[in-house]
């Protein structure tokens, strides 16, 4: 038999934690262990921050980042090249991308990818937003920049036929040999896309 050795409270902060991707029960055990021993260090300003989140940071309306303003800092940027759409299936995509510091133009979050396994159609995305910047702003390329996976993939494709009337050029990242990587340790797929995608030298 089960017995209860922590508060409602401490039960209760450690499912929460326990529902973030990454963090099963026991990681949420320790976590809830650590900020409670670090209270005034940790959970109080981290209490404070999630507050802050909570009033101040929303869904971009024009791409879906997120931010403290509408539209975000990413949209609002009069430096960028607003004739290109990079399209992300999620936010952190769109971060990864903005670490890399090789991309200036405006992008497109789809908050997922369409998988017929999870029920998820077009109308579940931000998919007719998307058709509807193509169709209303002077874009001339959208990037695609989805993950190489069976969902990726075909939402890419369902992208592609979408904008098939639309004046406009449709590109995707290449895919292949990542800078540094070793053949031996890469997997067959990757070793595929690289072969395919193989330019002169």
């Amino acid at each position: 038999m089960n017995q209860r050795v922590t508060g409602v409270e401490i039960e209760r902060l450690i499912q929460l934690l326990a529902k973030l991707p990454g963090l099963g029960p026991r990681s949420a055990r320790r976590a809830a262990l650590h900020l409670i021993k670090k209270k005034e260090q940790l959970l109080a300003p981290l209490q404070a921050a999630i507050g802050d989140t909570l009033e101040k940071v929303g869904i971009c309306s024009t791409c879906g980042n997120i931010d403290s303003v509408d539209p975000c800092t990413v949209c609002s940027d009069s430096r960028r090249d607003r004739t290109i759409i990079c399209v992300v299936e999620e936010v952190g995509d769109l971060w990864a991308l903005e670490r890399a510091a090789a991309y200036k133009g405006q992008y497109h979050v789809l908050g997922g990818t369409l998988s017929a396994i999870d029920g998820i159609g077009p109308e579940d995305l931000n998919l007719p937003k998307l058709i509807a910047r193509v169709g209303e702003e002077n874009i001339a390329e959208v990037l695609l920049a989805m993950n190489a996976t069976v969902d990726g993939q075909t939402t890419a494709h369902y992208i592609t036929d979408q904008l098939d009337s639309h004046n406009v050029k449709v590109s995707r990242l290449a895919h292949g040999v990542p800078v540094g990587g070793e053949l031996d340790y890469l997997d067959e797929g990757t070793l595929a896309a690289a072969i395919k995608a193989r330019r002169p030298f």
